[in-house]
């Protein structure tokens, strides 16, 4: 299979695409062919060795996947050959033709949710529900400040917040991270 590996730490233009073992299969995993995977702050930060993990070279960053499932380990119960699915990968690995993990860090996705859609769903809306519910005890009729509203976590933080009945204000650090598309997004 083909992978995105790290083999040294810097920028992420020290990546290259390579050939890569198939990982083995345990009882407890899912092989999962992915489809999309997120690119987030995180993963530079790995790429870059500043994370709180720092695998060993070489490695294969991608904290978040989706794709379908394509084969289940014996003790596998609920999640099926076939399966469309997100993952969240906890060291890395996403960035690969394939991956196999735990079969408890795999979720599968509704059929109105596309593989981009879910890929970066996890990361930035786990990050900021998080924070809101757990750290920040948000509660309806609050007002909340996002700054850095423009940023993946910013912009579920918004939507979050919302969804949760404050009344929100964004804030960014400047006019051009306020045009849209945001510079890379798709235009479709």
């Amino acid at each position: 299979m083909k992978a995105i590996r790290c083999r040294d730490w810097g920028t992420p233009d020290v990546l290259g695409l390579e050939e890569a073992e198939s990982p083995n299969l345990k009882p407890h995993q899912v092989r999962i062919r992915v489809r999309a995977a997120g690119v987030n702050f995180a993963d530079s930060l790995m790429v870059g060795g500043t994370y709180q993990v720092k695998p060993p070279f070489p490695f294969t960053p991608g904290l978040e996947a989706a794709g379908e499932i394509v084969e289940t380990g014996s003790t596998v119960d609920g999640l099926l050959v076939g399966q469309q699915v997100l993952a969240v990968l906890r060291n890395g690995g996403g960035y690969a033709e394939e991956i196999v993990l735990d079969a408890t860090s795999v979720v599968p996705i509704p059929e109105a949710m596309d593989f981009v859609t879910a890929a970066a769903f996890p990361v930035a809306y786990g990050t900021s529900h998080f924070a809101l519910t757990h750290r920040g005890h948000l509660q309806p009729g609050e007002t909340l400040l996002v700054l850095g509203a423009a940023g993946g976590v910013g912009l579920t933080a918004v939507e979050i917040g919302k969804a949760m009945g404050a009344r929100v204000i964004a804030a960014a650090g400047g006019a051009e991270n306020w045009q849209w598309p945001a510079r890379g997004a798709p235009t479709s």
